[in-house]
């Protein structure tokens, strides 16, 4: 199919990003929640606090699709008079819900894992603890690998920091597994220990999680973005100079504009240039809504 440059098609790449996104966030939570159930069912039965503390943060992490999914849904509401660029940074607050169930997880997963240390509690079933660590790293691997997939193809920023988020919690997941192993092995605090560590192993999650949602708090964007959109702009025909590019993300969409300079020696000239400079970022950037692009004459 050609390549065209209409704003309605705009408008459905946009349609089919959101379509996407939303799809992926039903299947990866329904993954998630059977994968969380089958762990609770095996923690009633052996008393494990490491596989406890991870079926706490794999719960917490099918929660937080719930706010990103409210946030797609919110992101197609038509822009007024008081939200003029419409509802799409509601994606920010998702992310701040997300900071929030994380520091939440570490906290239950270390004060369980402190208490059983000073009181230890006999493990059984090990059998299954260590079969529902496998489950938990293999339902958190197929969440990622979906997600990451999904959102390197609509451009979501958020769902791909998720994906690789649920990779990052498949380790701990692992984790459960070992402390299953050295229980057998004769150390009955290594359950304990392990919990411990997937505490720790929340913390530096959430270090992470809190810079990517700064980040776009804060308006920043990530500079390979804009390095690309210059280069696109520099390499548009009688385009002289790219003298500044500016790009925000807007929910799991860009917005921006840029000044360049030409040597065109008519307004016609420099109108057409504008309107080729942005369909070009547009086209070399399908996740780009809008693209305003200011044409200054090179003459001195």
């Amino acid at each position: 199919m050609p390549h065209s440059h209409d704003p309605a098609d705009a408008i459905d790449d946009a349609m089919r990003a959101h379509t996407e996104g939303v799809r992926a966030l039903k299947i990866s939570l329904a993954i998630m929640l059977a994968t969380a159930l089958t762990q609770a069912a095996v923690v009633a039965l052996s008393g494990s606090v490491a596989l406890l503390a991870d079926t706490v943060h794999n719960f917490s992490d099918t929660l937080t699709a719930v706010p990103l999914w409210i946030a797609f849904a919110l992101s197609r509401r038509v822009a007024t008079r008081r939200y003029p660029y419409g509802l799409s940074r509601a994606e920010d607050l998702a992310g701040l819900f997300i900071v929030l169930m994380i520091a939440l997880s570490a906290v239950v997963a270390a004060s369980e894992s402190i208490q059983r240390l000073f009181d230890p509690r006999s493990v059984s079933n090990l059998g299954w603890v260590i079969a529902a660590g496998v489950v938990g790293f293999a339902g958190n691997e197929i969440v990622a690998i979906y997600r990451i997939r999904v959102g390197r193809r609509i451009g979501s920023a958020a769902l791909v920091a998720d994906g690789v988020h649920a990779r990052a919690d498949g380790f701990t997941s692992l984790a459960v597994v070992v402390g299953g192993i050295g229980v057998l092995l004769g150390f009955p605090i290594a359950d304990a220990i392990v919990g411990l560590l997937i505490s720790i192993m929340i913390g530096v999650l959430l270090i992470g999680t809190v810079r990517s949602v700064g980040l776009r708090l804060l308006d920043g964007i990530e500079p390979e973005l804009v390095d690309r959109a210059e280069h696109v702009l520099a390499h548009t025909a009688r385009v002289d100079a790219v003298e500044r590019v500016r790009l925000r993300w807007v929910g799991h969409r860009l917005r921006g504009d840029a000044i360049v300079s030409t040597r065109a020696t008519t307004l016609i000239d420099a109108d057409r240039l504008a309107i080729e400079a942005e369909h070009a970022v547009k086209q070399a950037m399908p996740n780009v809504d809008e693209m305003t692009v200011r044409v200054r004459s090179a003459r001195t």
